[in-house]
């Protein structure tokens, strides 16, 4: 017995009608917080004066701010996080598909993170745990940890300060880098300014420029 047709003019309307349910809808505002609900799909999600959250399971494409933090929760998806003033710090199993940025603020990336550029702050910490980076790590002043069972593809690289940023005002303190156990930098790590390197016994990386790694064994790296 065969299965009864549904009338053409039936299905169109329950498309029309299910439609927005599954619309990428654009959030954009100048001032106040924006919201990624948790499980929703979202196109672009920004704001100039404020915060951006993206809830557990969320999808968006580009989610921006100037002045504000971006907090995700775990198992979301994105195609770029960035901001200027502000931190940026991103639960379990995350996939974001470029590069993942900040100005003044430091990043977290937590574990099963996958990030499919390059991670870049200029005054701020970077830190990664059990994280798959395909690209590299980038800064200026910040500390940097690629912590237990992170695998970075590309390198890590320390630039020097320069006068031509102005008005962005770059910390003269010495940067603590450190390789944790497990992890693994495939690239080159070039420092074009004093750092502190640790690389502990279990780590591999590639060359070092710039820097005398110092070595360690316990599940910390050492205090200075």
């Amino acid at each position: 017995m065969s299965a009864p047709r549904i009338p053409l003019s039936l299905a169109l309307a329950a498309l029309l009608c299910a439609g927005p349910a599954f619309a990428q809808q654009d959030i954009s505002k100048v001032n106040g917080s924006v919201v990624a609900q948790a499980g929703r799909p979202y196109g672009d999600v920004e704001t100039v004066n404020g915060s951006v959250s993206i809830e557990s399971g969320a999808s968006v494409r580009d989610a921006e701010t100037v002045n504000g933090s971006i907090r995700a929760e775990d198992d979301i998806s994105a195609d770029s996080l960035s901001t200027v003033n502000g931190s940026i710090r991103v639960g379990r199993r995350a996939t974001v598909r470029n590069g993942v940025e900040t100005v003044n603020g430091s990043i977290f990336i937590d574990q099963g993170g996958r990030i499919g550029g390059d991670i870049e702050t200029v005054n701020g910490s970077i830190g990664l745990v059990d994280v798959d980076l395909a690209g590299s790590i980038e800064t200026v002043s910040g500390d940097i940890t690629v912590g237990v069972g992170s695998h970075v593809a590309g390198g890590i690289r320390i630039e020097k300060p320069s006068a031509n940023w102005f008005p962005v005002r770059v910390s003269k303190r010495k940067p603590k880098i450190v390789i944790g156990p497990g992890a693994v930098v495939e690239g080159d790590l070039v420092f074009e300014r004093e750092v502190t390197l640790y690389v502990h016994d279990t780590a591999r990386i590639g060359k070092v420029t710039g820097a005398t790694p110092v070595s360690y064994s316990t599940a910390r790296a050492p205090r200075e």
